[in-house]
């Protein structure tokens, strides 16, 4: 209690519960993140300002340096309140264009390499205005400020350029590590598809941190960390044995390096062999295409997934089968989840009259992919085309009778919850088509299958990969018919191999997230619009759907505000209301243009500042709107 009347000493105009003084001369207020205060007489140094409310209500003029650890929106959401004339900011130079041009950021035409971005989906998150920075820091540089030093140590991992700085025997480490040795969120450290380079990154920074020794560490979120190098350490360990089953569970490697699968013959089709008397696929010259098929007696042909090579193989493929397996007509071409990869040939198949089936939690990931923020979605692989329009909607559960065979079409989430599974009886046989959620070589008890953990694919894996284990436990496929070429045969001892890296999985990440419904930590959507891209460039009003999600086991209160740009109003602005336990609901918003004249070019930034029985998170997540092209 000493310490909040000291901070309601030095700062009357707050309240008691507004600062507590964690270190002599140094304060922290909570709010959208942890904002330290380092003072000196009436003069202050701020650490990540957050909402800057807490500054409003000091004295603004009081503060003469602002430091930054990193780009995060929270982080700064309330810097424009500053009087920058006595204030100045100074931030990583590692994320200089995520504070100049942040709109750079946020694409209309996502595109699979864009900077900052798992296949298209930005995992960073830039402030919706630019920020002015008058200093722009790099590793080693040293910030003196009224007899105190400061260094500056890059700590990337959490952001891709997050800087720490160290005082005496402290450092502000912004969002490196939560107290309990836990990450602040796993979202942020996503950089790839399953190839951990922000993990990498992140245990890099930890090792740097753990060799400077501090006694206390401040986190951008939760308590202060006491004896911050042992936990430092205890981090280190956990994210070291957390790695491999993050990981893919397969050598991914070798997955474009495989010889001909020993159940596989060779047909006179260029590329084509030969697995049943009436299914084949790719053989290994085209390892990693989409590419299988059924034919039936009648030479009728149904295909499962076709991209990522090019209509010349298509046409000659086709021209082969017709001459050396029978094939008379390709009647249609099932997609087995919402990634581009698996329908690159759309138009080339279309010209040969092939219709195309999916499942209804697929279909409009297909034919309005710039409506959703996930990776991979069509418009990314630049295939000439930026929608494909399905003509047989499919529902979980459906039974499709096709030349005498029964197709079973069942839900089947893992790498992205968009997907479905299609098995069937063929040639004695039950054999299931899977998509991208499992690949591996079943007799190598070394590899449990998974395909790729990434949370952006909207793939909490309690609702993803254990779902699809124990769907395939249940099933007991005799073939296992993965995408991209691979074929599991005998496959029962990876499916249970699978099924308990699923579960090891949760347990893992459950310890690593500091929330005790970690979801909150892991998914990068639960709030979120649709459409993410809102074109406001023809229609002066938009509706737009609001969801908010709740992993919690008791009804949950929320309070979202759309802060969106000058000249665009939202009706409702501000969503207040309770979303029922284990649910999600949507709430329509209507945005209307103003001043269109007044409008800039390009893509505008909304951001969400959420509000989650009474924690203030601040603006986490966005959707983008353009009003001129």
């Amino acid at each position: 209690m000493k310490r909040l009347l000291a901070a309601f000493a030095l700062f009357p105009v707050m309240s008691h519960a507004a600062l507590e003084e964690v270190a002599p001369g140094l304060f922290v207020s909570k709010g959208t993140c942890n904002t330290y205060i380092l003072r000196d007489g009436d003069a202050a140094l701020v650490i990540d300002p957050g909402d800057a409310s807490v500054l409003e209500q000091i004295g603004v003029r009081n503060v003469e340096q602002v430091l930054l650890t990193g780009h995060h929106r929270e982080l700064l959401q309330g810097i424009q309140r500053l009087d920058r004339s006595i204030t100045k900011v100074a931030a990583p130079k590692e994320e200089q264009e995520l504070f100049e041009t942040p709109t750079t950021f946020r694409k209309w035409h996502p595109r699979l390499g864009d900077k900052f971005s798992v296949h298209g989906s930005s995992y960073v998150r830039p402030p919706a205005q630019p920020v002015k920075v008058d200093r722009w820091l790099a590793d080693g540089d040293v910030i003196e400020w009224h007899g105190r030093t400061i260094r500056c140590v890059s700590t990337p991992g959490h952001s891709p350029g997050g800087m720490s700085y160290v005082w005496e025997d402290k450092v502000f480490l912004g969002g490196v590590m939560h107290d309990g040795a836990k990450m602040t969120n796993w979202f942020d450290t996503e950089w790839d598809y399953g190839f951990a380079k922000g993990l990498d990154a992140l245990m890099g920074s930890v090792d740097r941190l753990i060799a400077l020794k501090p006694a206390t560490a401040f986190s951008s979120q939760g308590p202060v960390i006491q004896n911050a190098t042992e936990q430092l350490i205890e981090f280190k360990t956990k994210l070291a044995d957390f790695r491999p089953d993050y990981i893919r569970g397969y050598p991914v490697e070798k997955l474009g390096k495989r010889g001909p699968h020993p159940a596989t013959k060779p047909t006179k089709a260029h590329y084509i062999v030969q697995v049943s008397p009436h299914l084949y696929m790719f053989g290994p010259e085209m390892a990693g295409k989409n590419f299988a098929i059924l034919i039936a007696d009648s030479g009728h042909a149904l295909l499962l997934d076709c991209g990522l090579f090019p209509k010349l193989v298509l046409e000659r493929i086709i021209s082969d089968m017709k001459e050396h397996l029978g094939l008379k007509q390709i009647d249609a071409c099932w997609i087995s989840h919402s990634h581009g990869d698996h329908f690159t040939l759309f138009p080339a198949l279309q010209d040969h009259g092939v219709k195309f089936w999916t499942m209804d939690s697929i279909a409009d990931k297909c034919e309005n992919p710039r409506f959703y923020d996930y990776p991979a979605m069509i418009g990314a692989y630049n295939a000439g085309f930026e929608n494909a329009k399905i003509d047989r909607v499919l529902k979980a559960g459906d039974v499709i009778e096709w030349e005498g065979y029964q197709l079973h079409i069942d839900w089947m989430p893992g790498q992205t919850e968009f997907g479905n599974a299609l098995w069937l009886m063929l040639d004695g046989k039950k054999v299931v088509f899977t998509g991208d959620n499992l690949f591996g070589d079943p007799s190598d008890p070394a590899q449990n299958g998974h395909e790729c953990v990434n949370a952006r694919n909207s793939a909490i894996i309690e609702e993803g990969y254990l779902v699809a284990a124990k769907y395939l436990q249940k099933l007991q496929p005799d073939i296992i018919m993965g995408a991209h070429g691979v074929l599991m045969t005998e496959p029962k001892a990876l499916i249970d191999r699978y099924h308990d890296w699923a579960l090891r999985a949760i347990s893992k990440y459950k310890a690593l997230l500091p929330d005790a419904d970690y979801e909150y930590g892991y998914d990068p959507y639960w709030v979120s619009a649709y459409p993410y891209r809102v074109d406001l460039t023809k229609e002066d009003t938009q509706v737009v759907q609001v969801t908010v999600r709740n992993f919690r086991d008791r009804p949950q209160k929320h309070r979202v505000v759309l802060k969106t740009p000058p000249g665009i109003v939202a009706e409702p602005q501000v969503l207040e209301g309770s979303v029922a336990a284990k649910s999600r609901e949507s709430f329509p918003v209507t945005l209307k243009v103003q001043n269109r004249d007044q409008q800039p070019a390009g893509v505008q930034i909304v951001p969400f500042d959420i509000t989650l029985d009474g924690r203030q998170h601040g603006e986490l997540f966005d959707f983008i709107l353009m009003t001129h092209p």
